[in-house]
């Protein structure tokens, strides 16, 4: 084997080694995923929630996107709740982690006595 030929199989090699070494780690990747809360609110949420809420989800890895007052329009089929909360998660399991950690449900009883939530979901969204 004279050394052109050489170069050129280690080249290859080197190529195919590479290819299947990123394959690898996007197939590592977590997906990003939003958890969608639809509520009602009932009362007034006390003036630390929002701010405590929001610190608390930074910390697990979330991005509050502040969409709790924004307007909700319906396109179609039934009628939308009042009010939407959306997150963005780093991943499923982020999400699920949060909403089963302490910081969550020590602020329940503040939530409760001030919205009712009609129905929370994490949404795992595709590359």
């Amino acid at each position: 084997m004279n050394t052109n030929s050489k170069i050129v199989l280690a080249t290859v090699a080197g190529v195919a080694i590479g290819a299947a070494a990123t394959h690898g780690l996007h197939a590592q990747t977590k997906l990003k995923a939003y958890s969608v809360g639809e509520l009602e609110v009932t009362g007034t949420l006390p003036s630390d929630y929002l701010p405590t809420a929001r610190k608390a989800i930074e910390a697990a890895h979330g991005r509050a996107l502040r969409t709790v007052n924004g307007r909700v329009v319906s396109i179609e089929g039934a009628p939308p709740p009042k009010n939407v909360a959306l997150v963005e998660w780093d991943s499923v399991d982020d999400a699920l982690a949060f909403y089963k950690s302490k910081a969550w449900t020590d602020l329940a009883p503040q939530r409760e006595k001030a919205q009712k939530t009609i129905r929370r979901y994490v949404v795992e969204v595709e590359k």
